[in-house]
């Protein structure tokens, strides 16, 4: 499951604690943290696939995966 928007990180897992360890933690950074201005003559989605999407540029497209998807789950949401 890696992705260029994807980052890990380990918390701090207490030897005390009643419930079961969760190792390895998963978050996405969204594009706008890197592209700190917009340059000029972006590629542009057409406007339909800009509003599926949620944005004009691919530059700044980040998908949402389905939580059910990430873990391998059933069902498509």
């Amino acid at each position: 499951m890696y992705d260029a928007q994807w980052r890990d990180w380990k918390p701090f897992v207490s030897p005390h604690d009643p419930c079961p360890p969760i190792r390895v933690k998963w978050y996405i950074v969204p594009p706008n943290q890197y592209i700190t201005f917009q340059p000029m003559n972006l590629p542009q989605y057409s406007l339909d696939e800009a509003l599926r999407r949620g944005t004009l540029w691919p530059a700044f497209y980040s998908p949402y995966p389905s939580r059910r998807a990430v873990k391998g789950g059933k069902g498509n949401g």
